[in-house]
Formats: structure tokens, C-alpha cells, sequence
């Protein structure tokens, strides 16, 4: 395998000025990225905001030799989030990767949930991360070019009690990437997901010091390094942790036709285990794929033609 390098490339890191978002910052930059350190410089629950976060990750890129500018954008502000944008089009040119990472916790169990909460979660980590792919897209889209990754987590993928919100902002993501995917391919604009386990403000008071020995940021930056680089995939959950990483797939059973007489709720239940079969289990890779998949095994059902053979 060649280097990954970033020389020549411009990246937007958000949430930025400590834990993850700073790792990844120090590392695009250590492998020759211009960095846009972005980070409100508020507290986990995402009040208050400052700027010497976002300062300190500038210097110590700079120390190192590199380049980076300092933001204070608030990502669920669409207006901050385009004015930042612009400024980096205007300073350096052009953006080739952007790192959706800024995130806030509100966490408390559903019932007790004012919905206050859940709609800032939902505006920080879902629309934040739309609102920064929304203004670099067509900068990304002009040079044929452009590398997205979103930041997801395990609460969205398998549930965390107490973090309903949370958990609905990152499964969210989920969609959005999918269709970034799929709209970016003949673009090279390539859009992936990253699922961390780490130690961070966010799970520091959760686990054991050992344990948060293992986690830290800088065993999962790697993997965002991979997610960004030339050689990217797409359309990629990528989970890390400790210098571990899996691929987390949504797979779809081979399921099961019901043919018309039998099409009521009582066949599906008495069905359950071949629908709920994981053998023949498959990656859809569009929606309408599972549309054709349906109609083929209704069809077959029922020796009815299809008018494609794929």
C-alpha cells in the first residue's frame, strides 16, 4: 500500500477542539492536510461557546509544521456553517474532506425527556452534519472530488437507554449517507459513516481507567484517515475502538412470499423464523433493490413474468 497523504488537501474537522475531532485534526494535518479546526468551544450539553479550544488544536498543528485556521461556527446554524465555508473557499480554494464529528448529550430516559432536549441533540449531531455536507457539496461536486464522513455510534446503531435522542440524531445519519453515497459516486465524492468507542468527555465518567486507557481518540483516527483518503470506500459504517475495526452491515433475510390466501397477520407470525432466517441474508444497495427483490419473490410465488432478469 502507498502513503496516505493529504498534501494539497483542504479539510473541515468539526468539534474539533478536543477529544476525537482534535485527534483527527492533529492526524489529517500530520499527513499533510490544510485544517479547518472548527469548534463552538461549549460544554458536553452544548451551552455556552469560546474559542481557545479551537486555538490550542491550531497551534499545536502549527507547531508541527502544518497549516489550520481556528472556526467558532455553530453547526446547527446553516448561516455560521456557509459563512465558514466561505472563508475557507476564500483562504485556501477549495475543500476535499469534511469530518462531521461535533456532537452535544442531553441524555435522559424518554419519558423525563423535554423535547427541548431532544430537538438540540437532533439539530447538532443530524442537521449540523447536514448543514456541512449541504455547503461543501457543490465546492466538492465543481473538482470532482470530495470525501465525507459522518459520525455515528452504536447508541444509533443498537440502542442506548436514556439516549433517545442521541440515538435517533446518529441512526439518522444513516440515511443521509446513503443517499450521499449514491449522489456523489460520479462525482468521486465518497461518503462513509464512523461508528467510535473512545474515551472522551462524552464517556469518561461511563468506564474504568483501564478501560479508558484502551479507548483513546488516537486508536480510532486511523480509521477516519482511511475513510478520507484516495483509496476510500463508500457507503461504509466503519466501527473502531481501541485500534479495533469492523464493518457494521444492515442486511436484509431472504424473507418470505405469502401468497394471497395466505397473506394475513396470522401466516407472518406463524412465519417469524424464516423471516427472521439470517441464512441468504443480503446488503441492499439502493431502495428500489428491495422493491425488486419483493416483486421477484411474489411473482415466483405466483409464476407470474418479470420484466427484468438481474
Amino acid at each position: 500500500m502507498t502513503d496516505v497523504r493529504f498534501d494539497g488537501q483542504v479539510a473541515i474537522v468539526t468539534g474539533a477542539g478536543v477529544g476525537l475531532g482534535r485527534s483527527h485534526a492533529l492526524g489529517l494535518a500530520a499527513r499533510g492536510a490544510k485544517v479547518v479546526v472548527n469548534d463552538l468551544g461549549g460544554a458536553v450539553d452544548g451551552t455556552g461557546s469560546g474559542s481557545d479550544a479551537a486555538k490550542a488544536v491550531v497551534a499545536e498543528i502549527q507547531a508541527m509544521g502544518g497549516e489550520a485556521m481556528a472556526n467558532g461556527a455553530d453547526v446547527s446554524n446553516a448561516d455560521q456553517v456557509s459563512a465558514m465555508v466561505a472563508d475557507v473557499i476564500a483562504h485556501w480554494g477549495r475543500i476535499d474532506i469534511l469530518v462531521n464529528n461535533a456532537g452535544i448529550l442531553r441524555d435522559k430516559t424518554f419519558a423525563k425527556m423535554e423535547m427541548a432536549d431532544f430537538q438540540a441533540v437532533m439539530d447538532v449531531h443530524l442537521l449540523g452534519s447536514a448543514n456541512c455536507a449541504h455547503a461543501v457539496w457543490p465546492h466538492m461536486v465543481a473538482q470532482g472530488y470530495g470525501r465525507i464522513v459522518f459520525t455515528t455510534s452504536a447508541s444509533g446503531m443498537y440502542g442506548n437507554f436514556g439516549q433517545s435522542n442521541y440515538g435517533a440524531a446518529k441512526s439518522g445519519m444513516l440515511g443521509l449517507m446513503n443517499v450521499l453515497a449514491i449522489e456523489g459516486a460520479k462525482f468521486d465524492i465518497r461518503a462513509n459513516m464512523l461508528a467510535p468507542s473512545a474515551a472522551t468527555r462524552m464517556t469518561e465518567s461511563l468506564l474504568s481507567e483501564d478501560v479508558l486507557a484502551l479507548l483513546q481518540p488516537e486508536t480510532i483516527t486511523p480509521g477516519v484517515l482511511a475513510l478520507v483518503s484516495g483509496d476510500a470506500p463508500t457507503k461504509m459504517i466503519l466501527g473502531a475502538g481501541a485500534g479495533c475495526f469492523s464493518e457494521i452491515q444492515i442486511r436484509e433475510s431472504a424473507g418470505v412470499a405469502l401468497t394471497d390466501e395466505a397473506l394475513t397477520p396470522e401466516a407472518v407470525l406463524g412465519a417469524m423464523d424464516q423471516i427472521r432466517d439470517p441464512a441468504g441474508a443480503e446488503v441492499m444497495d439502493h431502495a428500489f433493490a428491495q422493491t425488486r427483490k419483493y416483486a421477484r419473490m411474489a411473482a415466483a410465488a405466483r409464476g407470474l413474468p418479470l420484466p427484468w432478469n438481474d
